[in-house]
């Protein structure tokens, strides 16, 4: 199975093609904006066209709202041109993919909202916490995300037996493995939409609020 995968919820923003598991083609690059770019260059290093494809798939969050909104967007366009399946998969999902040796349940991906708070992934779930309101874990855990180092120590404030993950953020690598997990019924389903955990910072003014259903 062939897949192409972007990933643009953080930092930067890459893009894979990955057969059964082996990468064909992997790029990355600093901004979103230029994902259709890259979504190119990664299939041009595969040797492959979109309608070599068999599914695309992105990162539906946490991170980003830009960043994620293009990513998807772009996967829904291929997968609506190509006549393929488009799917979604979560931070902690493709980084999860990539850390083999980590068990599941022992991975906390905290990810920085940029708004005095951080998204914290664990067991399939995501939630949103204050530093000092973080949870202390009932075991050792394995941090990852762009906020593992803040998480880590207010964990380790509390007691908790934390150890940083070898791979700190997602790529598009990672994102391809976990599609093809879910796509295999390893992974539950998960909609190709961005995945929202607070809500939005900005408001609609008085007056322009629509009226209630």
């Amino acid at each position: 199975m062939r897949i192409l995968a972007f990933d643009s919820a953080l930092a930067r923003a890459s893009a894979a093609v990955i057969e059964d598991g082996e990468v064909l083609g992997a790029v990355s690059g600093e901004q979103s904006g230029a994902l259709a770019r890259l979504a190119e260059q990664a299939l041009a290093a595969a040797g492959l066209a979109g309608r070599d494809l068999d599914a695309v798939a992105a990162t539906v969050g946490p991170g980003s709202f830009t960043g994620i909104r293009t990513g998807l967007a772009l996967a829904s366009g291929i997968g609506l041109v190509s006549g393929i399946p488009v799917i979604g998969v979560s931070v902690g999902e493709a980084i999860a993919a990539l850390l083999t040796d980590v068990p599941p349940a022992r991975l906390w991906v905290a990810i920085d909202s940029r708004r005095g708070r951080i998204f914290l992934e664990r067991k399939g779930q995501v939630t949103s916490w204050t530093l000092p309101a973080l949870p202390r874990p009932e075991g050792p855990v394995v941090l990852a995300g762009d906020a593992a180092e803040m998480a880590e120590a207010a964990l380790t404030a509390l007691g908790a037996a934390v150890q940083r993950a070898e791979i700190q953020v997602s790529d598009a690598t990672g994102v391809a493995r976990a599609a093809m997990l879910r796509l295999a019924g390893h992974l539950p389903p998960r909609a190709a939409t961005p995945l929202y955990v607070d809500p939005p910072a900005a408001k609609l003014a008085e007056g322009l609020r629509p009226p209630p259903q």
